[in-house]
C-alpha cells in the first residue's frame, strides 16, 4: 500500500473523530443543520463518479479471467457491433452494485461518461439491448455461463489458505418470485395463490455464494430438478478438492433416489429433513425411554453487560386476552434409530425431535402435544443434538434469500420467458458472488496484523448487500485521463477505505 494512502487515511480519520468528539459538546442555542444559501455550479474539465469503487470491482473481475472465461463459454451474438457476451454480462451484474434496482436503471450508467471511462468503456448496452441479450438464453446458454463463472471462482478459491477447504457446505432452497405481468411465459400459480417463478437456489454456506441458481414455472415443487444442480455443486467442490462437503435440504430435497449415489462419493455427507410420516411417528413411539435423551439448545448470544430487563410481550398480552390458542414449548428431546428409505439400497440414521407442547387457550391450559421432526443423514460422527443442529443452521440461508430479493433485486422478472428471467437472476446474482470474492481476495499479512486481517476479512464476507455497497463501491472519485493512465482520485472518506486500499494494491501487483 502506497503511504501517501495510509497518512491520507489517518489525517481524514482524525478530523472526523475532532468533530464527532462529545467530551467538546456546549448547550448551543441553535440546531446543528444551519440554514444558508448554497450556490451550484459546473465544470468543463473537472468529472467525477459517485461509484468510484466500481473501478476497483472491474480489476478484480479482470484479474480473476471471469470476462475472457465468459466469451470462450457463451456464444450468443453472430457479430460483435461493438458488445461481447462478457459486456452484456457485466454490464447487468455491475447495475445492483451502483444502486441500479430495475433494468430501466442501466440507462442512468450509460449517460455518465465518468462511469464509462472508468470500466474503459467507449460505450455500454441500453436497456432495450441488455433485454434482447437476455431473451437470446436457452437453458444451455445458462448451463454455460454458470460454468464460465465457476472457472473465476476456482481462481479464488485457489487463493485460500488450507484450512479453507476442510469443508463445503451446499445448501438448497427455492424461492417465490412474483410478478404482476399476465402475459410472461412459463409463469403460473404456486399454492400459496401467487403468480411467478419458482428458482431453486444452490449456495455455499462458508461463503454465501451462488453456485447454482435456476428458474423454474410457480407452481413446481422445490425439489424438480435439484438433483442435476446439487451434482453440478458436488462435482464442483469435488475438483476444488475440498477435504467434507455436506448436503441440506428442508423436507422437499430429501430425494431418497438419489441418496446411494451421493452417500458412494468421498467425503460427501448430507442431512435432509424428512416428512413425519405415520410410520415414522410408530417407529419414534415405539423407541424405548432410554433412547431419548434432554435436547439443550445453546444460548443464541452471550451478553457482554449486564443483562436488561425484558420488555413487556405485548402479543402475548393480547393473544391471550381475545382467547386464541397457544403452543408453548416446554421440553425437546432426541433420539435415532436406524432407517432405510423404499428407494435406498443403504440403511442411514434417521434422527428425531420430539417436542412437547402445552396448548393454551387465554389462561386456560387444554391439554399437552407431542410433535415429531425427522432427519435422514450418513453422517455416522456427529451426535443427534448435533444432526439437529447442523439442520437448523440451513435456515440462514434465508438471510442470503432476503439479500437477493431485496438487496441485489436479482430475484426479479423484467422479461417476457421462463429462460431469460432465468439469465437475468444469474446476472444479477454475480453482483452478490462479486462481492464474496471481493472480501475472499482480501489479503492477510503475517506478523501482528493477522488476526486483524482474518476478522476484517470475515466481517465483509457477512456485510450485506447494500452495507457492501455503501463501503466499498460508493466512493466519490475525481476521474482524471492522463496519457495511458486513468487515475480514479478518491474525494470522499469512510471507515473502510483502508481496508479498500489493502485489496487495490493487492489487484495491481
Amino acid at each position: 500500500m502506497k503511504p501517501i494512502f495510509r497518512s491520507w487515511f489517518r489525517a481524514r480519520q482524525s478530523r472526523i473523530q475532532r468533530r464527532l468528539d462529545k467530551s467538546k459538546d456546549t448547550a448551543t442555542s441553535r440546531p446543528v443543520f444551519s440554514a444558508r444559501i448554497i450556490d451550484y455550479d459546473v465544470s468543463h474539465r473537472d468529472r467525477a463518479i459517485a461509484h468510484g469503487g466500481i473501478g476497483a470491482i472491474h480489476m478484480l473481475a479482470h484479474r480473476l479471467g471471469l470476462p475472457q472465461a465468459i466469451d470462450e463459454r457463451l456464444h450468443l451474438l453472430k457479430v460483435h457491433l461493438p458488445y461481447h457476451e462478457s459486456d452484456h454480462v457485466l454490464n447487468i451484474a455491475y447495475n445492483p452494485l451502483c444502486h441500479g434496482t430495475c433494468l430501466q436503471d442501466l440507462d442512468l450508467r450509460r449517460n455518465d461518461d465518468a462511469f464509462l471511462d472508468a470500466l474503459g468503456a467507449h460505450r455500454i448496452p441500453d436497456p432495450t439491448t441488455a433485454g434482447d441479450f437476455c431473451r437470446r438464453f436457452a437453458r444451455s446458454h445458462i448451463d454455460a455461463l454458470h460454468d464460465a463463472i465457476d472457472v473465476a471462482r476456482r481462481k479464488v478459491w485457489d487463493e485460500q489458505p488450507a484450512s479453507f477447504f476442510d469443508r463445503a457446505t451446499i445448501d438448497m432452497d427455492g424461492t417465490m418470485v412474483e410478478t404482476t405481468g399476465a402475459c410472461k411465459a412459463g409463469m403460473d400459480i404456486a399454492y400459496d395463490g401467487t403468480w411467478g417463478y419458482h428458482p431453486l437456489v444452490i449456495s455455499l454456506a462458508e461463503t454465501g455464494e451462488v453456485l447454482r441458481l435456476l428458474n423454474r414455472s410457480g407452481n413446481r415443487p422445490s425439489h424438480e430438478d435439484a438433483a442435476g444442480q446439487v451434482d453440478h455443486a458436488i462435482w464442483l467442490c469435488l475438483r476444488a478438492r475440498f477435504r467434507r462437503i455436506v448436503l441440506r435440504g428442508d423436507t422437499d430435497f430429501s430425494q431418497t433416489q438419489h441418496l446411494d449415489r451421493w452417500h458412494a462419493l468421498p467425503g460427501v455427507h448430507f442431512i435432509f429433513g424428512y416428512d413425519a410420516r405415520s410410520n415414522l411417528q410408530d417407529l419414534a413411539d415405539a423407541l424405548p425411554d432410554t433412547a431419548w435423551e434432554p435436547l439443550s439448545r445453546p444460548a443464541r448470544y452471550a451478553v457482554k453487560t449486564q443483562p436488561r430487563t425484558r420488555p413487556e410481550n405485548v402479543k402475548d398480552r393480547i393473544v391471550r386476552a381475545r382467547g386464541f390458542d397457544i403452543l408453548w414449548l416446554k421440553s425437546e428431546e432426541v433420539a435415532e434409530f436406524e432407517y432405510r428409505p423404499s428407494a435406498c439400497a443403504n440403511p442411514y440414521r434417521m434422527v428425531v425431535v420430539r417436542k412437547n407442547i402445552s396448548k393454551e387457550k387465554g389462561e386456560q391450559v387444554l391439554f399437552p402435544e407431542v410433535r415429531y421432526f425427522f432427519y435422514l443423514t450418513n453422517d455416522r460422527d456427529a451426535t443427534p443434538a448435533g444432526i439437529v443442529f447442523e439442520a437448523n443452521d440451513r435456515c440462514n440461508q434465508e438471510n442470503l434469500l432476503a439479500q437477493l430479493h431485496g438487496g441485489v433485486r436479482a430475484l426479479a422478472a423484467p422479461v417476457n420467458t421462463l429462460e431469460s428471467n432465468g439469465a437475468w437472476m444469474v446476472m444479477t446474482s454475480l453482483a452478490w458472488t462479486l462481492k464474496a470474492w471481493w472480501a475472499l481476495m482480501l489479503p492477510v499479512s503475517p506478523g501482528r496484523w493477522q488476526a486483524q486481517h482474518r476478522d476484517e476479512k470475515n466481517r465483509v464476507l457477512r456485510l450485506e448487500f447494500k452495507a457492501f455497497v455503501n463501503a466499498f463501491v460508493t466512493i466519490p472519485c475525481q476521474v482524471l485521463r492522463t496519457g495511458r493512465r486513468l487515475v480514479l482520485r478518491v474525494l470522499g472518506w469512510n471507515p473502510s477505505l483502508m481496508t479498500f486500499f489493502r485489496l487495490v494494491t493487492r489487484l495491481r501487483e
